[in-house]
């Protein structure tokens, strides 16, 4: 079906994608390896780096100084400022998706989680049959550590970081909790405790602000561990910037003049998260680590505009496919770069950190990347030399909401355009179904407006489902190329319908009762057998697309009543 999409196209167009050398048939392709050279990954003298990689989230594409005078982060700035900035860098909309694939290097059509996120009473986590990249480090001789939020399944033992590559593990398994007292909720009524050490509840550790505890932990890591015995992989994932909206009182007041409460109190926690920051990179200058690491610093997934992220001057937000749901922030520092203070443009995906790392870690990259999405970049990030990737599947989710006005005949019989799915090949950027709210939304900073008008976004319901943009000349999607580029269209549609070929069914279980904290203790944890068999994926994957095609005889009727709602919104403003 790919390949017959090409027929008619004229050789004008291919050239303008650059893939005119190309095997279309083919969902992946990467590089010829070279033989390392001495002091090199691969070769007989090369120490493999000490790894810390830093994750936020929430944390949008302008909430950070370096792109923003509003947000105070002097430690990362600099950290970027002194490594390379990655401004070409992707990830997912949402928590688990990005997790998931960076934890995999997979895209979500190859773990089953390409819809939604993995809720707390969900029997599902991330598949048990895919070698994770902590497991593989962990091969190559690393000591591996995880801290903090985990949002990947805990329903079995087995789902556990513990189980899944980690040497030990403390933070909160669900993707919420308060950053004080760990407290979860699923829904209003359905709330536990949310703290682990390794497999067991940390009960009576709570107290502390979640960042500042985090941080701690991780230097407790760095002072017990002797830099010289053993590679060390920390993986540091802050549930900041996630609401609930909280920081201690000293980093909100120099914001006190900023007029919207939540982006006073989001920025808060951005500090925050600055100076914690700063404590784990004194602690690698002193315990010896810091000249032979490697720091990456990146967000999961775009800003949420109405709990005081913004990602200006992009177009969208967290949960959307525009380029404000999944442009991400991010930087590497490290000594070993060998062209650092730079600004990087070579497109990077979060599938890529798997090999990347794998590789810079000293693995057989030659036995390691077999079903993986994600490409080895670490000559373009330390040399600048060109990125191998050259498209990414942003997603295909068969489950989401059908887009009212798109159908395969709108697709030019190769995809059905009510399917919620996004594509870039080269410059070339393709959305087909809903991709999520798609206003463009500035720094909230004005205080004389009322502060409940800034929980408002105008938004008008789209009434098309195909849209295409060259986001490298329009970054901020404001100009759609769909009608004027029906063959660069035709292309990326048939692009789209060879990955679904490849997709595995989605696994996104109902919830489970045994789940609630009540049952276990008061906590969340897991609550099945080990030996307990999974769910049949593609039958209740097939119920889930059932259920999905009746609720469109409802997509005409919601359609009008979400507009009529966005127009009296606007009316107000």
């Amino acid at each position: 079906m790919g390949v017959s999409a090409l027929t008619g196209l004229s050789v004008v167009s291919l050239l303008s994608l650059g893939y005119l050398s190309w095997d279309w048939t083919k969902p992946n392709q990467v590089e010829s390896e070279v033989v390392p050279e001495p002091g090199e990954p691969g070769s007989p003298s090369y120490r493999p780096p000490h790894i810390i990689f830093i994750m936020t989230d929430d944390q949008g594409y302008n909430d950070i100084g370096y792109h923003s005078k509003d947000i105070r982060t002097p430690v990362l700035d600099k950290l970027a400022a002194q490594g390379v900035k990655l401004e070409n860098y992707y990830i997912q909309p949402t928590c688990t998706p990005s997790r998931s694939q960076f934890m995999t290097g997979r895209y979500q059509i190859h773990t089953g989680l390409q819809h939604g996120i993995i809720r707390p009473q969900q029997p599902n986590c991330l598949p048990l049959d895919q070698a994770t990249l902590p497991e593989r480090l962990q091969q190559l001789g690393y000591s591996t550590h995880m801290v903090g939020k985990w949002h990947l399944g805990f329903y079995k033992r087995a789902c556990l970081p513990t189980r899944r590559g980690f040497h030990s593990y403390f933070g909160s398994l669900t993707g919420s909790v308060d950053y004080y007292t760990y407290w979860a909720c699923d829904g209003q009524a359905v709330c536990g405790f949310d703290l682990h050490e390794g497999e067991r509840v940390a009960w009576g550790r709570g107290g502390m602000y979640s960042t500042q505890l985090y941080a701690r932990r991780v230097r407790k890591i760095l002072a017990a561990h002797d830099p010289a015995a053993a590679p060390l992989f920390i993986y540091l994932s802050f549930q900041a910037v996630h609401t609930p909206l909280q920081s201690p009182r000293s980093y909100i007041y120099p914001y006190h003049r900023m007029g919207n409460v939540e982006r006073r109190k989001y920025a808060a926690m951005v500090t925050a998260v600055d100076d914690a920051v700063r404590n784990v990179t004194a602690a690698l200058r002193k315990y010896g680590y810091y000249d032979n690491s490697v720091i990456v610093f990146s967000t999961d997934n775009g800003g949420q505009p109405l709990f005081g992220g913004n990602n200006w001057p992009l177009r969208g937000r967290k949960g959307t496919y525009w380029e404000g749901g999944v442009r991400g922030l991010g930087f590497v520092h490290s000594p070993l770069l060998r062209r650092p203070r730079r600004v990087s443009h070579d497109l990077l995906h979060i599938t890529d950190w798997y090999p990347t790392l794998l590789s810079i870690a000293g693995g057989n990259m030659s036995g390691l990347t077999t079903g993986l999405d994600g490409y080895d970049a670490w000559a373009s990030i330390s040399e600048g030399v060109a990125s191998p990737r050259q498209e990414i599947l942003h997603n295909i989710d068969p489950l989401h909401s059908p887009a009212p006005h798109g159908s395969l005949e709108e697709g030019w019989g190769l995809w059905d355009t009510s399917v919620q799915a996004a594509v870039r090949v080269g410059d070339w950027k393709l959305l087909t179904g809903d991709p999520g709210y798609g206003d463009w939304t500035p720094p909230q900073m004005l205080s004389s407006f009322p502060g409940g008008w800034w929980s408002l976004e105008r938004h008008t319901a789209p009434r098309r489902s195909l849209w295409l943009f060259n986001v490298t000349a329009d970054p901020y999607e404001r100009r759609d190329l769909s009608g004027q580029r029906p063959d660069v269209v035709r292309l990326l549609l048939a692009r789209l319908a060879l990955y679904n070929r490849t997709s595995v069914p989605v696994r996104y279980p109902p919830q489970d009762p045994r789940a609630q904290p009540q049952n276990n203790g008061g906590a969340w944890g897991p609550w099945a057998a080990d030996d307990e068999e999974e769910q049949d994926w593609g039958k209740l994957s097939q119920l889930r697309s059932k259920e999905r095609k009746g609720k469109c005889k409802q997509c005409s009727m919601k359609a009008f009543f979400k507009k009529l709602n966005a127009g009296i919104m606007s009316n107000r403003i």
